[in-house]
């Protein structure tokens, strides 16, 4: 299913809000697999912010990555293979296996471990969008495509 036509069948909620948050850093798709790039955006988050599912989904990988819990939802119905969101570094709320609805708290952003590097200027929420091993801007969550209208013929 191409990721416009799945977006039309769902209300979409930012992952940390309610109102729309400041994007630090915004997605800069790489230019090859190891290639310098930004993969996902940084969404401007205190440490104990409620991070929510921003689709419904089944939660694949809940867990630590290099010192920081990332939490990745698979995205069912959503072409093959599957879109998937990950949100770090969080605190996971929920274990692998679980099934979560549009909007249900799933983590908390966690403050980034005292001996690495910040990964923003100031505490953030990085959320990233994979269909198999392409990146994609996860924004495009939040776009509802244009609606178009065609012109109607022969109707008086």
């Amino acid at each position: 299913m191409h990721l416009t036509t799945w977006i039309l069948t769902l209300a979409l909620t930012w992952p940390v809000g309610p109102a729309p948050p400041d994007v630090l850093r915004g997605w800069e798709p790489p230019a090859g697999p190891y290639a310098p790039g930004h993969r996902g955006v940084d969404l401007a988050a205190p440490p104990g912010t409620d991070v929510r599912a921003t689709t419904p989904g089944l939660v694949t990988f809940a867990g630590p990555v290099a010192g920081r819990g990332v939490l990745t939802i698979t995205l069912p119905g959503s072409g093959d293979p599957p879109l998937r969101t990950t949100y770090g570094p969080v605190s996971p709320l929920v274990t692998r296996g679980d099934t979560v609805t549009r909007g249900q708290v799933v983590a908390t952003v966690a403050a980034p471990p005292p001996d690495t590097a910040p990964h923003c200027p100031r505490s953030c929420l990085h959320w990233g969008l994979l269909r198999g091993d392409t990146y994609l801007n996860p924004l495009l969550l939040l776009q509802r495509p244009p609606i178009r209208l065609l012109p109607v013929t022969g109707v008086p």
